[in-house]
């Protein structure tokens, strides 16, 4: 395992609450947490999950929760859930903080987004239901999560009409003049585990351009692992192999990347620095 003296880092986006999890969470979010990970952004993905998804962000002190309808299951996605959604974050956001101590308030409208890569998927469901939950999320006053296949431009459009709080581009795979795009309207970038992997050139160059204040660490664990651990479940605990990667890539040290890239997405979502 990667670990460096007073590692402070920030996975962005991580699956902790997905069944692959569901035998050792416990002991994966220790090994996380000695790895430096101190905390953990949780993007819910359907509305039949998010209340596992709650119990287990309000289990475990270093998970942050965000909340939303992701564009891959929008089969299930149901105008109602849109309703449910919105009437969450208002009833989470009107508690005063020190009311919440058990009880963790989402930090995002996420994981939701436009993916145009798998063809069966409905595309004209997935713009209504992105766009919906972009406006649930402006009201809100929070950042979002996005995923994004092959759909960047007509994702900026969208946000560019709506206006937002900013938040994450989640496994940024666009262009650089789309990266720049993003950037204006508030977003950070996302890079995980496909950034250790040599083929990856597109990405590396992506890492290279970027400034390091545009850039967020991600593991979107249990999928898209490492190249250290090809073949087998990714885990939080191995964020810091992508921390490494961009210390290489942009030739800076990790504890630059640590610092950095945390305090952007603490920036970003709101978060305190404990």
């Amino acid at each position: 395992m990667l670990a460096t003296e007073n590692n402070y880092l920030i996975d962005s986006h991580c699956h902790i609450d997905f069944k692959e999890f569901d035998d050792d969470r416990d002991l994966v979010l220790d090994s996380a947490l000695a790895a430096g990970v101190k905390k953990i952004i949780v993007p819910a993905v359907a509305q039949n999950a998010w209340q596992k998804t709650i119990d287990i962000c309000n289990t475990f002190p270093q998970l942050q929760l965000a909340l939303g309808l992701h564009p891959i299951f929008i089969e299930l996605h149901q105008p109602q859930h849109l309703v449910e959604l919105e009437d969450i974050l208002d009833k989470a956001l009107s508690k005063p903080a020190s009311e919440c101590i058990n009880q963790k308030r989402p930090c995002a409208v996420g994981e939701i987004g436009l993916d145009f890569y798998l063809k069966e998927l409905d595309r004209d469901k997935q713009t209504i239901f992105f766009t919906k939950q972009a406006i649930i999320a402006k009201r809100s006053a929070l950042p979002i999560i996005i995923h994004n296949r092959n759909a960047h431009d007509e994702c900026i459009r969208i946000l560019q009409e709506i206006g937002t709080q900013g938040g994450i581009i989640h496994a940024f795979n666009g262009s650089i003049q789309q990266a720049r795009k993003y950037i204006e309207m508030g977003f950070l970038l996302g890079f995980g585990g496909m950034l250790t992997f040599d083929r990856s050139r597109k990405l590396h160059f992506l890492a290279k351009q970027l400034p390091l204040d545009s850039i967020a660490l991600e593991t979107d664990a249990p999928d898209m692992t490492v190249a250290q651990h090809k073949g087998e479940r990714n885990s939080p605990e191995y964020l810091p192999y992508v921390q490494h990667a961009i210390a290489g890539l942009k030739d800076v040290s990790v504890e630059e990347v640590a610092h950095t890239t945390s305090a952007n997405v603490r920036r970003i979502f709101n978060l305190s620095a404990n």
